[in-house]
């Protein structure tokens, strides 16, 4: 099962074996790395630990970033949410607070998971912790969803750069939700096939996002992007346990967000030459921030 780099031969490997994507993967890993399977799963298991320490440190922390542009905005969702509930319900809620949380614990440079970057680490985090913990899914549950979403941006790196200087913040926000949508669709049931159209309704749907960050930080509107993007993946998700499907196959829509970004100019692909970074606001902060 070595050499799976589409998601069509994941598709195959899962058929054949009658495995899910997460056990196809971890076996995967483990050959790889000369390791065992709970090895693979123990390392796992850190990595989803990290990602709820820095979701408790976000939430707990009101210190701005040094630039001053950020760090604030989940304590707000904290305070509005205690007066106004949201209309989505309480894990809208905890979705958009850790979202924020960890992102801001991100430019705070506290400690998170880079997943797959550290200007996404707020997607996969706060979807899985929040629907994990209102629906009560098990340490073994949340294992094998951050292995399926591991899974799918391993396959996705493997045709296009996850990084906002190669393919605009598609490759990293967009990626994020893609993953974020096959964890919470392995975790909430799904089948291969609506794992994989999951992963492929989130990404089709962020195509083209550039990456023109204000003044060169991964903040504005880095930060921010985290939530909307966090409740994308779980909207996603809940389309393809439904039977929504993706006419567009997974590695074709993979292809168009290689094609997007080779279109892409430079100047909206993380040099902030463009976009917001050159507005008339975009250009004020960053004379305020580095003079």
């Amino acid at each position: 099962m070595d050499n799976i780099n589409t998601f069509e031969q994941l598709r195959e490997a899962c058929i054949s074996t009658g495995k899910a994507i997460y056990e196809v993967a971890q076996e995967n890993m483990a050959h790889q790395a000369e390791i065992s399977v709970e090895e693979v799963r123990a390392f796992t298991n850190r990595s989803l630990f990290a990602m709820k320490e820095a979701i408790q440190s976000g939430m707990s922390s009101r210190e701005l970033s040094m630039s001053e542009m950020c760090g604030q905005d989940c304590y707000k969702m904290q305070q509005r949410y205690r007066v106004a509930r949201s209309v989505f319900g309480g894990t809208f809620e905890k979705i958009v607070e850790y979202a924020l949380a960890t992102s801001e614990e991100n430019i705070r440079m506290g400690k998170i998971v880079a997943c797959p970057t550290a200007g996404s680490c707020g997607i996969v985090p706060s979807a899985l912790v929040a629907v994990s913990e209102d629906l009560n899914k098990s340490e073994r549950e949340q294992i094998d969803a951050l292995i399926t979403a591991g899974e799918v941006g391993r396959i996705i790196s493997a045709k296009v750069a996850l990084a906002g200087a190669v393919a605009g913040c598609q490759a990293e926000c967009g990626a994020a939700a893609a993953m974020s949508a096959a964890g919470i669709c392995q975790m909430l049931g799904g089948n291969v096939f609506q794992v994989l159209n999951a992963m492929a309704l989130a990404m089709k749907n962020i195509l083209g996002l550039t990456c023109d960050p204000v003044a060169g930080l991964v903040e504005v509107p880095c930060v921010k992007r985290n939530p909307f993007m966090a409740v994308h993946s779980v909207t996603a998700a809940e389309l393809a346990l439904a039977g929504v499907e993706s006419k567009i196959p997974p590695d074709e829509v993979i292809d168009a967000m290689e094609q997007a970004g080779v279109l892409m100019s430079p100047m909206l692909k993380e040099s902030s030459l463009g976009g917001l970074a050159t507005t008339k606001t975009g250009l004020e902060i960053q004379k305020k921030v580095f003079g």
